[in-house]
């Protein structure tokens, strides 16, 4: 059963303050983008390895489902619906800190891609590693990506199947009829 206990209050505000950070300094950097790239050309910062070029992404990652803004919205909200409430659910022990943490930078991403479609229909990119031709990306893609990532690392080789039991259904449905 959840319990909102001042601990969990505490924590709930510090993923909240920490989502707020990452967001704007997503925000600021997209800004900057508009500002000093648009309509100019890449900016290296490593020679033949990175560079600042600006694009307008109207799909999602790799430039895949372009001009599915709605389909991208409704995915992003229950992308952070799903957040939200693992958030609010995650045991206060200090096993999830890490977890917390990665949740947040990727709620924060799936917020500052999804800030981007509303505000212009398409989202803000800039960041392009030329030696790899990697597709040009954004500080919001850097926390989803990283997030992703390590969560995978997390699941696969630090918690157990059981330290998510919490999440279960069946467990909190025993745990009403006990009562």
């Amino acid at each position: 059963m959840f319990q909102l206990t001042r601990k969990k209050i505490l924590i709930l505000v510090g993923d909240l303050v920490l989502t707020a950070v990452l967001v704007a300094l997503d925000r600021v950097s997209k800004i900057l983008a508009v500002n000093y790239l648009k309509e100019k050309p890449a900016i290296p910062i490593i020679r033949s390895v990175l560079e600042l070029n600006y694009l307008e992404n109207r799909g999602a990652a790799f430039g895949m489902l372009q001009g599915q803004k709605v389909f991208l919205i409704l995915i992003a909200c229950l992308i952070m619906c799903i957040i939200a409430y693992v958030l609010l659910k995650l045991p206060e022990e200090k096993k999830y800190t890490v977890l917390h943490v990665l949740l947040v930078m990727l709620f924060a991403g799936a917020i500052g891609n999804m800030i981007d479609r509303l505000l212009y229909d398409y989202v803000v990119d800039f960041i392009y590693f030329v030696i790899i031709h990697f597709p040009i990306f954004n500080v919001a893609d850097i926390y989803v990506t990283i997030s992703t990532f390590t969560m995978v690392i997390l699941f696969l080789f630090f918690y157990k199947e059981n330290d998510f039991s919490f999440l279960s259904f069946r467990q909190q449905q025993k745990y009403r009829e006990m009562k």
